[in-house]
C-alpha cells in the first residue's frame, strides 16, 4: 500500500534500524521504545491486522512468530523472558494498520499491561 508507513520501511523508502530479516518478514527497532528491547516484526506483504494475517493461512504468521523469537535471541532477552504483542484494532492500541508484532524485553514486564 503506497501510504503505509511499514510498507515504506519494507521497501527501504523510509530508514529504520533493521535487526533481522527473512524472505517474508522484517524486524526493526521501534522509534518509541517501551522496553530496552522493543522491536517490531512485520510481514513484508501488507495485512491490516492479526486476523487478516491468520486468514492468509500460508505459514506467514508462523514466520512472523519465529522471527520474533530470533529477535529475542539476538537481543539477549530470550532466556530472561520476553513478550510478543499483536494489537488488533484501534481499541486495542493499533495505530499503524499493517500487522506488526512488538517484541518487548530487557526489563520486568508487569501484568496486566496498561
Amino acid at each position: 500500500m503506497s501510504d503505509c508507513l511499514f510498507c515504506k520501511i519494507v521497501a527501504k523508502e523510509i530508514p529504520a534500524e533493521i535487526v533481522y530479516e527473512t524472505g517474508r518478514a522484517l524486524a526493526f527497532r521501534d522509534t518509541n521504545p517501551q522496553a530496552p528491547t522493543h522491536v517490531l516484526v512485520v510481514p513484508k506483504s501488507h495485512y491490516t491486522d492479526a486476523a487478516a494475517l491468520a486468514a492468509a493461512d500460508d505459514g506467514l504468521a508462523d514466520e512472523v512468530l519465529k522471527t520474533a523469537h530470533e529477535v529475542a535471541v539476538l537481543d539477549g532477552v530470550a532466556e530472561g523472558g520476553y513478550r510478543i504483542v499483536l494489537n488488533t484494532g484501534s481499541g486495542a492500541g493499533q495505530t499503524v494498520f499493517h500487522v506488526h508484532a512488538h517484541v518487548l524485553g530487557g526489563r520486568n514486564l508487569t501484568w496486566p499491561p496498561g
